[in-house]
């Protein structure tokens, strides 16, 4: 039986998420239209949103998108003032990263410092952060190497030259604190046991959000197309086991951190913030390992050389380069992603798998 330990890439559904589904699964209501049919997806439709925004800071809306990318280009592309320099940080996700890319034409970019353990130097964040910067993007919960970002403090650096600042908190909602003073929140459905397809985007009362998108009246104008009900309902489902289950979701995968960090043993060495993480993002490299190798030899376990969105890339982890880890520390790494449903003898077993086939590289 296979061991699923890759958490960050996507989570199992939940049971409460596919229950909430099955009622709209034969499709045929649109919920913008207004027979009482429509009403009731509509009803389904603002419950989930409801259930979305619970975990959300007051004084904001939660808008449905279809996933996180689109939910951080849409507010990227709502905070840019040209010629303003945009703020961001090496180890963000390709969907911001790339964004700000593209827009450079328009923008500077300027990076965070970062500490050799991954996290943003705040003490020297206010050298980027500065007049001029209209945005500030940065991720709560870092999708590789699972270490939590001060974006409270770096959004007080924002204020102070009146930047927005964007929240990435798509491997955080539901399992670590919400910034409380952002202005935009960016969420993915199937990272919290829910489905794929859908996201969210949160926006504080007062922060610019410009349509990127042209068409029908939908989400308030701002985001035409017809909403999926199945979709919806499975997204509100799975944020309201999301907070019910929040402690007890905490406490088991604190507990298998712990038993996959002493079942892999010594030879194994965390990237990034050995304090400053999520418990249930666990990214190690062992000398002289070919991770790549390690992949097509443990095929009992599912795990990551690193980030799903950019597998299929081509050479090693931006965010581990920025780290500062070496070419072979980086080929030497993996990414190991556990949480509600996995229980403790996978971890038992799938570490011992993991340590046997490296030790038939000989390291």
């Amino acid at each position: 039986m296979s061991i699923y330990l890759d958490y960050q890439a996507t989570t199992p559904l939940a049971p409460e998420a596919r229950t909430a589904m099955l009622a709209w699964l034969d499709g045929g209501v649109n919920p913008h239209a207004a027979h009482a049919q429509a009403r009731a997806a509509r009803a389904a439709i603002d419950l989930a949103r409801e259930q979305v925004a619970a975990l959300m800071p007051p004084g904001g809306k939660v808008y449905f998108t279809s996933g996180a990318t689109e939910a951080l280009n849409w507010a990227i592309q709502s905070a840019r003032a040209e010629q303003q320099q945009i703020v961001t940080a090496r180890t963000e996700h390709s969907a911001v990263l790339n964004t700000v890319t593209v827009l450079a034409t328009d923008h500077k970019v300027a990076m965070l410092p970062l500490l050799p353990d991954g996290i943003v130097d705040v003490a020297r964040a206010n050298r980027a952060i500065r007049p001029g910067t209209s945005l500030v993007a940065v991720m709560l919960v870092n999708n590789e190497i699972g270490v939590i970002q001060p974006v409270d403090a770096l959004a007080e650096l924002a204020s102070k030259v009146d930047a927005y600042i964007l929240c990435d908190a798509v491997q955080g909602y539901g399992r670590v604190s919400l910034p409380q003073s952002a202005d935009y929140i960016a969420i993915s459905a199937h990272k919290i046991h829910g489905p794929i397809g859908i996201g969210a985007l949160w926006v504080r009362d007062g922060a610019p959000l410009k349509p990127i998108l042209h068409g029908g009246a939908q989400e308030g104008g701002m985001r035409p197309g017809t909403l999926s009900p199945l979709l919806v309902a499975g997204f509100g489902a799975a944020a309201a086991v999301m907070a019910a289950r929040r402690e007890e979701d905490a406490a088991h995968v604190q507990a298998l951190a712990v038993k996959l960090r002493d079942a892999l043993g010594p030879r194994w060495h965390i990237n990034g913030s050995v304090e400053q993480r999520y418990a249930g993002n666990l990214n190690v490299h062992r000398a002289g390992l070919d991770s790549a190798r390690l992949m097509a030899d443990v095929r009992e376990v599912s795990f990551s050389a690193g980030s799903a969105c950019t597998s299929g890339a081509g050479g090693h982890s931006h965010v581990l380069r920025a780290l500062g880890l070496s070419d072979e520390q980086a080929r030497g790494s993996i990414r190991l992603g556990f949480g509600r449903f996995t229980m403790h003898e996978e971890i038992e077993r799938g570490a011992a798998l993991l340590n046997t086939a490296a030790q038939a590289q000989g390291v």
